[in-house]
């Protein structure tokens, strides 16, 4: 067990709030299996000990877990676990645009937002030249009715009045892949880890400071036009990074 100081210095380095920090390590222990359906959690005493927190701060945990339908109280008895954290590493990030098309083509995005007349994106060198003007799509990304990405795109204008309606009706990538008169020279995209502020948190139904993770995503096209730009936010608990190794020795 850790020290008073060791946990008190952990929750100091943390901006969430303490309750959601001690309902993230037991909704952990449930989906790991630690607890089973129909197993009883530690006891209130037993968590304000372990975690040298209020008593207060435990029962907001535990309150939350129930809201998420995990656990159950049982008058005189205890909280039992009465359901598993679902696996929801369902989205693999993949390496190469072939697999990343076919990995989020089933998605549905909703509300799709479209702005015209914006000021078009800043670019790298390796990002290629500018179109000569840009559409905003912003969209909420679902899988199994569940939100899992926020999508900002500016996406060139000459693209997006190739087909209009698929543009806004399913996600873009894989409707940008199904232009025959669009040739892709070069898509890259950079990753970074972030926490989710209000807004994100209240779209993506996750607490505040949630664990992200922030795509930057570019596809240039046989001109050298960054065609596609779009910055993606997806709750961490969806991500599954798996890279070959090996696959250019192979080659």
């Amino acid at each position: 067990m850790q020290t008073k100081s060791k946990l008190s210095a952990a929750y100091d380095r943390s901006r969430v709030p303490l309750y959601i920090q001690v309902a993230s390590v037991l909704r952990q222990r449930i989906q790991a299996g630690h607890w089973a359906i129909g197993d009883k959690i530690s006891t209130l005493e037993e968590l304000e000990e372990e975690f040298q927190v209020a008593r207060v701060t435990v029962r907001q945990a535990v309150e939350m877990l129930r809201d998420e339908g995990l656990v159950s109280a049982r008058q005189g008895r205890g909280t039992f676990v009465s359901s598993v954290v679902p696996d929801r590493h369902w989205l693999k990030l993949e390496t190469t645009w072939a697999s990343l098309i076919a990995s989020v083509k089933e998605n549905v995005p909703r509300p799709i937002t479209l702005t015209e007349n914006v000021p078009p994106p800043l670019l790298k060198p390796e990002d290629g030249e500018l179109a000569a003007d840009y559409v905003s799509l912003k969209s909420l990304q679902f899988r199994d009715d569940q939100p899992y990405s926020i999508v900002n795109l500016l996406l060139a204008r000459h693209v997006f009045e190739m087909d209009r309606d698929v543009f806004l009706t399913g996600p873009a990538l894989p409707a940008l892949a199904g232009l025959k008169k669009v040739k892709v020279k070069d898509a890259h995209q950079t990753l970074i880890i972030g926490s989710a502020d209000p807004t994100v948190a209240d779209l993506m139904k996750i607490p505040l400071g949630a664990a992200t993770v922030e795509s930057h995503c570019v596809v240039v096209d046989a001109k050298n036009i960054a065609i596609y730009v779009a910055d993606i936010v997806y709750r961490s608990d969806c991500i599954r990074l798996q890279i070959d190794l090996l696959r250019s020795e192979r080659g």
